[in-house]
C-alpha cells in the first residue's frame, strides 16, 4: 500500500493582513464620498434639479470608483 506522510503539526502562519492602514483610510473616504452624494440627492425641492439629476449621481459613482481603487491599491 501507499504510505502517507503526515504533515508537521506546527505550521508557521503569517499574520499579515490583506489590507494596509492606508487601504482602510481610502475606503472610509470613499464611503464618505458616497454618503455626500446621497445627501445631495435628498430634499423636497424640484425633482428635476441639476444637483439631483446630474451632480449627485456623478459624486456617488466617483465614490464607488474611489472605493474600487482603495481595494485594489497595494
Amino acid at each position: 500500500m501507499i504510505e502517507r506522510k503526515a504533515a508537521p503539526a506546527t505550521q508557521e502562519t503569517k499574520s499579515e493582513l490583506v489590507f494596509t492602514k492606508k487601504n482602510y483610510q481610502l475606503l472610509l473616504i470613499s464611503i464618505a464620498i458616497v454618503v455626500v452624494g446621497f445627501v445631495l440627492m435628498m430634499g423636497t425641492t424640484d425633482i428635476y434639479d441639476v444637483r439631483k439629476t446630474l451632480i449627485a449621481p456623478m459624486v456617488v459613482l466617483f465614490g464607488f470608483g474611489f472605493g474600487v481603487y482603495a481595494i485594489l491599491k497595494k
